[in-house]
């Protein structure tokens, strides 16, 4: 793994690839940890991106550890209401590029950006 905001996901032909992390919950109802998580340049220039699921238990530290897949139609419906809150949250309020702003003299990764309200990853 290149860092706790980022894992190695296996992908259907085998092949390993890159993906940062965007979220992680846990389900009382299904008595899970779940990821959302995005290869890592996957975004289109609408701001689009290609978003994954798993379920998880956790690593050392509460990283996240080995990945499973989504298996009812429930948790894919928890999931896209998760996505959907985050996406309202989070989605079209930063107009920072990832803490590369003119307004941001140091880096801010890990950090509240100056620019906006929320931590970036």
């Amino acid at each position: 793994m290149e860092n706790e905001r980022q894992l190695i996901f296996i992908d259907e032909k085998g092949d390993e690839v890159l993906c940062d992390i965007l979220f992680t919950f846990d389900s009382e109802e299904f008595k899970k940890s779940y990821v959302l998580f995005s290869p890592v340049g996957s975004g289109n220039e609408n701001g689009e991106m290609e978003v994954a699921a798993a379920s998880y238990i956790p690593g050392e530290d509460g990283a996240v550890g080995e990945l499973f897949a989504i298996e009812t139609d429930e948790e894919w419906a928890l999931i896209e209401d998760m996505l959907a809150h985050f996406d309202e949250e989070y989605g079209d309020d930063c107009d920072c590029e990832e803490c590369d702003c003119e307004e941001c003299e140091d880096d801010c990764e890990d950090e509240e950006c100056c620019c906006c309200e929320h931590e970036h990853k």
